[in-house]
C-alpha cells in the first residue's frame, strides 16, 4: 500500500525531553506558537528518547510525549511518532550486554546511538514492548498522522555470533546443508584460494577475518536483509495499533561524507521500502557557496523511485546545520522548493531548537540556543506562508522522466573489495574512488544538463526498464544473468543503454566472468576488454559527433591537453569483437580515443542495435566531456528540449502537480542574479516576476535573484 498526506508537510523534529529547565516552564507553549507563526504543520517526536519514557523494564512514563502531543493538538499541529529503537537505554545494555554489537574492530561500548545488534533476542524483546506501549498510547490521537520506524536503520557493521550463525543457516538454505551444498559454496566463492575451503559446516570461520570478497559480499547482502526484515518486523507491530489513515515511513539515509553523498551501502532501499507506506529520507548537503542542489536532486530521485514515483517525505534536512552550512539569505527557501521540485510532499528540519549539551550541540536547528527568532527562522516562516497559500499548485508533483540510472548495492560492495584504483580492498589500498564516485559522476552530469532521471534497482524487470528511453548503468560490476538478460532485452526493445568501465565483470557471487567484459554486452557494443589500468597522464581525443558537440560547447576538439579532456580513475583498453560474434550489422562509432604515447583505441564508443543503442565509457571522463556524451545520447534518444539550453544558468525541475497541471521550477544556485527568457507560458505561482498567480508568456525576460526560485504552472 502506498500512501501520502493530503497536504504539504512542513515542520521539524521536536524534543521536549531535551529542553533545559532554564528555558522556562512556558518554553513548550512558546515553541508551538512560533511554529504556527512560521506556517508549520507537523512535528516529529519520540525517536531517540527510549530511555526517558521507558526508564526501567516494564515501566513507561509518557509525560514528555503527552506534553508534546497536547501542545501540538492545542495549536493544530500534526504529529509523527518515531519508534525509539535506534538508541538503547542504559538499563538494557547493563542487564543484557549481548545486545551491543560486535564488529570486526571488537565489541561496542555503551554511549553512541546505533551501537546494537538488531538481531539480539533481548533487544527485540524490549524493543517490541516499547513499540507496543508507544503505539498503543499515541495511535488513538486524532492529530497523530503517521509513524516512523526506527531511525536511519542499518546493520551498524554488527557481526555478533548470532548474526554469523544466522548467516551460515542462510548459506545452508541457499546451497544445501549437506556436503554437496558445501562443495557448491566453496566453488561459487572460490574458497580453495589460500586454503579457505570449508570442509564441514561446523568449521565455518568467523567471517570478519575473511580475505574472500565473494564471502564478504554475501555476508553484507545477508546483513542488508536483516535491515529489511527488521523494518518489516516493526511495521507489523505498528500495524496492530495504527489507523488506516496513519502512514508508516522511515528516514532512509545515504552514504555519508560529512553530508549525503550516494547510495547507502548498508541498506537495500528498494527492498526495505516495502515496509513503509510513504517513502521518507534524510538529505543533508553542503551549504553556503557550496550549495549546488545535486545532493537534493539525487537524494530525492532515489527516494521518489522507491515507491515508483509517488511523493516522498523529507523527514530530516538542515536548518542552520553544522559548521559551514548556515544558509545565506534565500538559500533555505531555495532548498525547500528544490525538495518539492524533486517530488517531495513535505520538508522537515532536524531540528527545531538547538541543543544545549551533548554530541550534537552544534548541529544547529532552526532556532539557536537562545530560542529567539533569527534570519533562518524568519525565512522558514516565509516558506511556510507560501506553502499554505499556494498548496494547490505545489502539492502532489509527479514526474514523467525518460531517463533512469540503475544502482546496485552488490556492485558497491564488490568495488570495496576490488577497488577501482588499486584492485585490492579500499581499506587497505588507501581509499580512492568508490562506487558512489562513479554514480555521482554520471548523476551530476545529468543534473547539470537539466536531464532529470529516475533510479531503478539492478533487479528491475525489463518491463520497468522499458519505460525509459535512456538507461545508464554505472560501474555495474556485479551483473547476475537476469540483469544481463534484462539489459539486452532493453536494448532489443529500442532502449538506449549507457554503460561504464567496471560493468559486466562478475556474477552474483562476485566471481569474475571467463569471457570478455562487459559480459553479455560486448557483442552488442562490438568492443570488449580484457586489459585495463589506472590512467596516469592519459588524455582523450574527441572524434566525430562528440568532437563536434564539444566544439559547440566551447571546448576545443583535437589533441587533448586540457584537464577537461583527461582520463582518470580507471581505463579499459577496448578492442574489436570478432565480426562473427557481433550482434547486428552496424559499425562501431568511436566518440573519443586515448591520446597517449602507449595507449590508443576507443575510450568512448557507441553502436546502434536495431532501434536501440549501447554507449560505453571506458574511463572516467572529466565533467565537460561526460556532459557532452550524455547529451549526445539523450538527443539521439529524443529526450532533450529547451531545458538543456538553460543548463549552466538555472536548474530546471518539472512534473505534473496534484491538479494535473504542468509545474516547472527554475532554480538559481548562484549568488548572482540571472536573467532567462521564459521558455514556457503559465502562472507565476510564487510571484517571482509578477504578482503571485499572474500570467507569464513564453519569451518574457525574467530575473531570478541570487538563490532565487521561479515556479510556473501551465
Amino acid at each position: 500500500m502506498t500512501q501520502h498526506p493530503d497536504r504539504l508537510i512542513f515542520g521539524a523534529a521536536y524534543y521536549d525531553e531535551y529542553t533545559p529547565a532554564a528555558a522556562g516552564p512556558d518554553r513548550l507553549e512558546r515553541d508551538m506558537q512560533m511554529m504556527v507563526d512560521a506556517g508549520f504543520t507537523t512535528i516529529r517526536i519520540a525517536e531517540f528518547t527510549w530511555g526517558t519514557w521507558n526508564p526501567a523494564p516494564g515501566v513507561f512514563d509518557f509525560t514528555h510525549i503527552d506534553r508534546a502531543l497536547d501542545a501540538a493538538a492545542a495549536h493544530g499541529l500534526d504529529v509523527i511518532i518515531g519508534t525509539p529503537t535506534a538508541a538503547i537505554p542504559t538499563w538494557l545494555a547493563s542487564r543484557h550486554p549481548e545486545v551491543l554489537g560486535v564488529t570486526a574492530a571488537g565489541p561496542n561500548k555503551y554511549g553512541p546511538r546505533q551501537n546494537m545488534n538488531i538481531l539480539a533476542p533481548a533487544y527485540r524483546h524490549y524493543a517490541e514492548a516499547a513499540i507496543r506501549a508507544l503505539a498503543e498510547h499515541t495511535a488513538p490521537r486524532a492529530h497523530v498522522v503517521g509513524f516512523q520506524l526506527d531511525n536511519e536503520t542499518k546493520y551498524y557493521d554488527a557481526a555478533n555470533a548470532d548474526i554469523q550463525r544466522a548467516f551460515v543457516d542462510h548459506l545452508k538454505a541457499r546451497f544445501g546443508d549437506g556436503q554437496e551444498g558445501l562443495n557448491a559454496l566453496n566453488s561459487a566463492f572460490g574458497l580453495n584460494y589460500w586454503s579457505n575451503r570449508v570442509g564441514a559446516w561446523e568449521d565455518f570461520p568467523d567471517v570478519t577475518g575473511t580475505i574472500n570478497g565473494s564471502l564478504a559480499a554475501a555476508f553484507d547482502a545477508f546483513r542488508r536483509r536483516l535491515v529489511t526484515d527488521f523494518l518489516a518486523w516493526q511495521r507489523a507491530i505498528v500495524d496492530e495499533y495504527r489507523r488506516e489513515d496513519q502512514f508508516v515511513t522511515q528516514n532512509f539515509d545515504y552514504e555519508w561524507r560529512g553530508y549525503s553523498f550516494g547510495v547507502q551501502p548498508a541498506v537495500d532501499h528498494f527492498q526495505a521500502a516495502d515496509a513503509v507506506t510513504l517513502a521518507g529520507v534524510d538529505i543533508y548537503h553542503p551549504g553556503e557557496d557550496h550549495l549546488t542542489g545535486r545532493e537534493i536532486g539525487f537524494g530525492g530521485d532515489i527516494s521518489r523511485s522507491l515507491k515508483d514515483g509517488d511523493p516522498y517525505l523529507v523527514i530530516e534536512t538542515q536548518a542552520q546545520g553544522q559548521m559551514g552550512w548556515l544558509p545565506y539569505p534565500g538559500q533555505l527557501r531555495l532548498q525547500a522548493y528544490s525538495h518539492l521540485a524533486s517530488g517531495a510532499c513535505g520538508v522537515m528540519y532536524w531540528h527545531w531548537g538547538s541543543l544545549h549539551n551533548s554530541f550534537e550541540t552544534y548541529w544547529k536547528g532552526l532556532l539557536s540556543q537562545d530560542y529567539t527568532p533569527n534570519p533562518t527562522y524568519r525565512e522558514a516562516a516565509t516558506i511556510g506562508r507560501e506553502l499554505a497559500t499556494h498548496a494547490d499548485s505545489l502539492a502532489g508533483l509527479r514526474k514523467h522522466n525518460r531517463i533512469a540510472i540503475m544502482i546496485s548495492n552488490e556492485a558497491y560492495t564488490a568495488l570495496e573489495w576490488f577497488s577501482l584504483e588499486a584492485g585490492f580492498p579500499r581499506q587497505y589500498a588507501g581509499g580512492g574512488a568508490n562506487y558512489n564516485d562513479v554514480f555521482r559522476w554520471v548523476y551530476d552530469a545529468l543534473f547539470d544538463l537539466n536531464l532529470e532521471a529516475d533510479v531503478v534497482p539492478a533487479d528491475a524487470p525489463v518491463e520497468r526498464l522499458g519505460r525509459y528511453a535512456v538507461l545508464i548503468a554505472p560501474a555495474l560490476y556485479v551483473t547476475p544473468q537476469a540483469t544481463t538478460d534484462a539489459l539486452r532485452a532493453y536494448v532489443a526493445g529500442g532502449g538506449h543503454l549507457v554503460t561504464t568501465f567496471r560493468t559486466g565483470v562478475a556474477d552474483e557471487n562476485v566471481q569474475v566472468f571467463t569471457d570478455r567484459q562487459p559480459h553479455g554486452l560486448s557483442a552488442l557494443l562490438g568492443l570488449g576488454t580484457d586489459q585495463f589500468t589506472r590512467p596516469d597522464g592519459v588524455a582523450l581525443r574527441p572524434v566525430g559527433a562528440l568532437a563536434a558537440a564539444l566544439g559547440d560547447d566551447g571546448i576545443a576538439a583535437g589533441p587533448a591537453v586540457a584537464a577537461e579532456l583527461a582520463a582518470s580513475t580507471f581505463m579499459e583498453l577496448l578492442t574489436p569483437v570478432d565480426a562473427a560474434a557481433r550482434e547486428g550489422d552496424a559499425e562501431v562509432e568511436v566518440l573519443a580515443t586515448y591520446d597517449h604515447h602507449a595507449w590508443s583505441g576507443p575510450a568512448v564508443a557507441t553502436r546502434a542495435v536495431g532501434a536501440g543503442s549501447i554507449t560505453h565509457l571506458a574511463t572516467m571522463t572529466a565533467p565537460a566531456l561526460t556532459r557532452a556524451v550524455l547529451r549526445l545520447v539523450a538527443e539521439r534518444a529524443g529526450v532533450t528540449d529547451w531545458a538543456q539550453d538553460l543548463a549552466g544558468t538555472v536548474t530546471v525541475r518539472r512534473g505534473t502537480n496534484g491538479r494535473g497541471r504542468q509545474l516547472s521550477y527554475f532554480l538559481n544556485y548562484s549568488h548572482d542574479a540571472v536573467e532567462i527568457a521564459l521558455p514556457v507560458s503559465g502562472d507565476d505561482v510564487l510571484g517571482t516576476a509578477a504578482a503571485p498567480g499572474a500570467r507569464l508568456e513564453a519569451g518574457t525576460t525574467v530575473t531570478l535573484p541570487a538563490w532565487g526560485v521561479l515556479a510556473v504552472e501551465a
